[in-house]
């Protein structure tokens, strides 16, 4: 490795123009990269991995985000909504599996109805669960007084994407309107953490006219943040969609699986007790993509949940991966002959270590105060 790009990893603060380096840096730079992201996870977490049982709730949507497989005006998908009983045979299966968390994942919708059957939905699995599953909510942008309920009804991680971390790039792909305005987003965000939940957030990588000045844009908002989770992965197009073209075929899907990886390395060495998800993305295009997250200092996979006569409406980007069946002989689905020495986490919600170091720190500056 050159030795520059030694001297810049050992680094105490990374400026804007370090990261670039590390992004554009060649692949043998990349894999000590990696190492060293990998090694600051062991230290900060340990080589455990944290599962969440992905539940697919529902791929009715009222955005139009010009990339996304489930937008509103797709019209030849099957729109659907999973009952009570089927959320709660996936949570129950969860449980049996070991998985200690779940997350309820869904197109962006609000209402009274909305609202009020989610909280009803939260109730009834921490009672289901005796109030052991964790419970993480990736379910969009609602108002201030509906995650309130939903954290006072038991959920206690909410992942609201950012995409893009820029005005101008976050215009470029998505309708600039109301219904998809760049500052209501941010206020979400924000009532989000105020709220108290572990707060997760994310960019898109390799998105049309994204450049890396943008990426290490991003980097440095999820540190200002504060985030507790990232949940990145990389731009693959659909195409039923307006930013959709022949993805399979497109030369630079490998460029955006590498940076994505980059990514989450440069992100665990800055924020180093985050949870950093290895996102099924990776695997459309490498079917060893979460494994080699998991090696640039990613710690948290999802494992599908969702009644797989559902699946295929829940397709956000073209070919959903190949992903490996779990059960109870491989609860992840990873390929852990590639991961020698990680650890999966069993029966366990695997809070982010970073919360609670910042609301410790919270609860010490107002007891000064």
């Amino acid at each position: 490795m050159d030795s520059g790009i030694d001297a810049l990893l050992d680094k105490e603060d990374f400026s804007h123009k370090d990261i670039i380096t590390l992004l554009k840096c060649d692949n043998d730079d990349a894999q000590s990269l990696y190492r060293k992201a990998s090694e600051t996870r062991e230290k900060y977490l340990g080589n455990t991995v944290y599962l969440r049982g992905l539940i697919e709730y529902s791929n009715i949507c009222s955005k139009n985000c010009l990339y996304c497989g489930i937008r509103k005006d797709i019209k030849k998908i099957k729109r659907y909504t999973l009952s009570t009983e089927e959320v709660l045979e996936a949570v129950t299966n969860a449980r049996k599996l070991g998985i200690g968390s779940v997350i309820l994942q869904g197109g962006d919708i609000d209402g009274p109805h909305y609202t009020d059957k989610i909280e009803s939905l939260i109730k009834t699995i921490r009672e289901l669960s005796g109030n052991e599953t964790g419970i993480t909510l990736c379910l969009g942008e609602q108002s201030p007084e509906t995650y309130k309920r939903w954290f006072d009804a038991g959920a206690h991680r909410y992942l609201l994407r950012i995409e893009a971390s820029g005005i101008d790039l976050y215009k470029k792909n998505h309708h600039d309107d109301m219904q998809h305005d760049y500052y209501r987003r941010l206020e979400c965000l924000r009532a989000i953490k105020e709220t108290g939940y572990q707060t997760g957030t994310g960019v898109m990588i390799g998105l049309p006219q994204q450049t890396l000045h943008n990426l290490a844009d991003d980097i440095f908002f999820m540190r200002n943040f504060e985030i507790d989770m990232c949940g990145m992965g990389p731009f693959i197009e659909h195409t039923d969609t307006p930013l959709g073209k022949d993805g399979s075929e497109n030369y630079f899907l490998m460029e955006r699986f590498e940076l994505t990886l980059r990514m989450i390395a440069i992100i665990r060495i800055i924020m180093k007790d985050i949870n950093i998800l290895a996102s099924t993305a990776l695997q459309a295009i490498d079917h060893a993509g979460r494994e080699k997250a998991i090696l640039a200092g990613a710690n948290v996979i999802m494992s599908n949940l969702t009644p797989l006569e559902y699946r295929e409406g829940y397709k956000l980007y073209e070919y959903n991966a190949a992903a490996r069946e779990i059960d109870d002989v491989n609860v992840s689905g990873l390929n852990l002959n590639l991961i020698p020495g990680i650890a999966i986490d069993l029966n366990k919600r695997g809070d982010a270590a970073h919360f609670k170091r910042r609301l410790s720190e919270l609860n010490e500056k107002e007891r000064e105060l």
